[in-house]
């Protein structure tokens, strides 16, 4: 009996020619010896997030490769730009952006890397992403489990972060810690008519910690910016609040914030966004990149959807509608947990010439 024409024609549909920049799907080879980057550049051709992965290394092995000196010169190129050798200093600035929970998971050691390092220009993350770094130097937080019972771990004194464990004496000294600081802060600022900004405020944090195991540390010693729009937003927001009773009138200045931030959006020559997570830290960068209309470079990685019209969830395509992103701009969106993603992708990128294998 024959195949009936309408089944065959529908099931054997000839294909159109394969365009020739088309890349087939391939996996890693494990029965090849492999170096690290080798397999991390294999994920190019997995397909799916892996693929996306993929190009976020390229993306960001090209923001930390570009200089000036790699664009054609002008003719109303400014003449502080026209020296060679002043164009070949002259790097992309990166934004990195993160949430809280990812400086109180192991990812603050991949973050105080390439702030150590001096691969990011500012630094953008809210409040938990400021305290849990001080207070790690203060205490340990521990691996426990998403499932233990909430009222047992209240009763116990135990904070829990997803599968992590604070115990709330971290945070008492923490307060411990911090309150001098507050008082000394508010007399300069009485002293002196000068009032804080949160950025001037993380900065100071970062000279007393005087840990090298703090990321905040190391952006006050190398003279990176951190900007924490939500800095009350915590457990800082605790401690300024229960000052604000013992020894009232310490002002925080938000103001003077954002023109520092915008103007160092708006004088980048060229300018890229890492972002880890979403909320404020995502948008707040994206923001100040609408200022310069819009960044050359941009890597998200979150597992936030945008079909509930979150700005977390919106892929880059969205900030272009908006100017946040250039158009024609590289970007890419990796929906993922970024405890799973960041660490190849600093491995494949910033730390590159330190691995060996």
């Amino acid at each position: 009996m024959a195949v009936p024409n309408g089944a065959s024609a529908a099931v054997l549909l000839r294909s159109e020619p394969i365009p020739t920049n088309y890349v087939s799907v391939k996996g890693p080879d494990f029965e090849k010896s492999m170096s690290l980057q080798d397999f991390l550049q294999s994920y190019t051709r997995i397909g799916f997030q892996a693929t996306s992965f993929g190009t976020a290394v390229d993306i960001v092995n090209r923001m930390r490769n570009w200089r000036l000196s790699d664009e054609p010169l002008t003719e109303d190129e400014a003449d502080e730009y026209r020296s060679p050798e002043v164009r070949s200093e002259i790097k992309c600035n990166v934004f990195l952006g993160y949430t809280s929970n990812l400086i109180s998971s192991g990812l603050r050691e991949n973050i105080l890397y390439l702030v150590k390092h001096k691969h990011v220009a500012a630094v953008v993350t809210t409040a938990g992403g400021i305290e849990e770094d001080f207070i790690k130097c203060l205490g340990d937080t521990y691996l426990a489990d998403f499932n233990l019972d909430g009222a047992d771990l209240r009763r116990r004194g135990m904070n829990r972060i997803g599968n992590l464990i604070i115990p709330n004496d971290n945070y008492c000294k923490f307060e411990d810690w911090l309150t001098p600081i507050l008082d000394a802060m508010l007399a300069e600022q009485k002293e002196t008519g000068q009032v804080w900004t949160p950025s001037r405020f993380i900065r100071r944090l970062g000279k007393e910690i005087n840990n090298e195991e703090s990321v905040y540390y190391w952006a006050y010693k190398n003279d990176i910016p951190v900007f924490c729009p939500a800095l009350t937003d915590g457990s800082i927001g605790d401690m300024i609040y229960f000052h604000s009773f013992k020894n009232p009138g310490l002002i925080l200045d938000i103001v003077q914030d954002i023109r520092e931030l915008n103007e160092k959006s708006r004088k980048s020559v060229k300018a890229g966004m890492i972002i880890l997570g979403g909320g404020v830290c995502k948008h707040q960068i994206a923001n100040a990149m609408l200022i310069r209309n819009g960044a050359d470079y941009s890597v998200f990685i979150n597992t936030g959807q945008e079909f509930d019209g979150s700005d977390s969830g919106a892929r880059p395509d969205e900030a272009i509608s908006w100017g946040k992103i250039r158009a024609g701009a590289e970007t890419v969106k990796v929906f993922a947990d970024a405890t799973l993603v960041f660490p190849m992708l600093v491995a494949a990128t910033f730390a590159k010439d330190s691995q060996t294998s």
